[in-house]
């Protein structure tokens, strides 16, 4: 499969299977998050924007005060591609993580991206 190849139906649903907070609409994968609020809204876009950068495949981001929505779709090729599906995966492993219980880190205490 070369990298700017579109995914099929059921490689695209395999990954929706996994991760049930992302959808498939108007031909991009999605999701939104919430966060406790502004100051965690920007985190979460520099967060996404450094994971981009760092994988040079770009998301188009919708934000608001206390939501950012992820979109992913491989303009080139206008279909989702195993680069969109990639990047959805270390977003969502990056985004979410939270120390363990008996970790020496308390964790935010309030509500965290969800």
């Amino acid at each position: 499969m070369t990298e700017d190849q579109a995914l099929t139906e059921e490689q695209i649903q395999e990954f929706l299977n996994t991760y049930s907070h992302w959808e498939l609409r108007d031909g991009w994968i999605r999701r939104k998050y919430a966060t406790p609020g502004w100051p965690h809204t920007l985190m979460l876009v520099n967060t996404i924007g450094y994971l981009a950068e760092a994988g040079n495949h770009h998301p188009d981001l919708s934000v608001g005060y206390a939501a950012v929505t992820v979109k992913l779709q491989t303009h080139k090729v206008r279909a989702i591609t195993g680069k969109d599906i990639s990047l959805a995966e270390k977003i969502e492993e990056t985004v979410l993580w939270q120390p363990a219980e008996d970790s020496a880190l308390d964790g935010f205490p309030k509500k965290w991206v969800h």
